[in-house]
């Protein structure tokens, strides 16, 4: 007899699985996000898997010669006998470290610069967040050309200037600073808004209170403001570090990871391992270590923040 048959007759029809209703009532949401999350195991989870299996080989990436397991003689190589490892984890470190901590200290200041009413405040926060609205290769070429020896602008002031001609990111001495002045004034206005966000949130009735106690503006920033906003600095340096580490395009651009290997930072020697010398089982082992020095960098800057806090 049919299920209409029996309805017809005033049987109640009954689901031939009624838990299985309960189950799927109880994590329908789970279904709505399911698509999105096998999306993101596609494009993130698998890579990473897959760079640290290959890790574990070498292969040129031909299609004809079959990876060679060799165990953890990758990460050997690099710790061991790799001279360019060295050079690269020491431009990363120099080129981070500066860059990172002045543009905290700019950042800060400019975000308690722009907590002030004054004239102007609205066109200043514009032209000040100008340099992260833009594509960071367009702006490595305009650099490029400001650091050209010949006919750049920075030519032109160190004429002005009485200064003899120097030859920027054509010099080994001189190419990390240059970079470094790029990626302070590119990315120091980032550090600048997230500071200010956590600035304006702070309760006024202190700086009143202090205000009423005489405090001078330098006192009421050391005791006041920078205990307060100092995990709101923390987490933006936090977010710096990270791509700082990872900085490529800005580098590639500019330099090439040139003169020589003197601006070769981790990613751009491991691009080169990777793509010029088919390595691809020791980039993947390249890759894999400046995951644990991006890993490293932030849970120092966590533990500080949690001591902090």
């Amino acid at each position: 007899m049919t299920a209409r048959a029996r309805h017809a007759q005033g049987g109640a029809w009954r689901s031939p699985a009624p838990g299985l209703g309960r189950w799927v009532d109880r994590h329908i949401s789970w279904f709505f996000i399911l698509p999105a999350g096998l999306f993101l195991a596609a494009v993130v989870v698998f890579p990473v898997l897959y760079t640290g299996v290959l890790s574990f080989y070498r292969w040129s990436g031909s299609a004809t010669a079959a990876a060679t397991w060799v165990g953890l003689s990758n990460y050997a190589d690099v710790f061991a006998i790799d001279p360019g490892f060295r050079n690269a984890l020491w431009v990363t470190a120099y080129f981070t470290g500066v860059s990172v901590l002045i543009e905290v200290i700019l950042g800060v200041g400019l975000a308690q610069m722009l907590n002030r009413e004054f004239i102007g405040k609205g066109l200043a926060r514009t032209l000040l967040i100008l340099p992260i609205a833009g594509t960071p290769v367009a702006f490595a070429l305009i650099w490029r050309n400001m650091y050209n020896p010949s006919y750049g602008i920075f030519l032109w002031f160190a004429e002005l200037l009485h200064l003899p001609p120097q030859r920027w990111i054509a010099d080994v001495v001189t190419v990390i600073p240059s970079l470094i002045l790029f990626d302070v004034w590119q990315w120091t206005p980032l550090i600048m808004l997230i500071t200010l966000a956590g600035l304006v949130s702070l309760p006024s009735d202190l700086y009143e209170a202090a205000q009423i106690d005489g405090a001078s503006p330098w006192q009421v920033f050391w005791r006041i403001t920078l205990p307060l906003v100092r995990p709101t600095i923390v987490a933006a340096a936090m977010l710096r570090l990270m791509d700082s580490l990872k900085t490529f395009d800005q580098i590639y651009v500019t330099t090439q990871g040139g003169p020589g290997i003197a601006s070769q930072t981790l990613n751009l020697y491991v691009f080169d391992q990777a793509f010029q010398y088919l390595n691809f089982g020791y980039a993947s082992a390249l890759l894999v270590v400046l995951f644990f020095v991006i890993l490293a960098g932030n849970l120092l800057l966590v533990t500080m923040r949690r001591g902090q806090a």
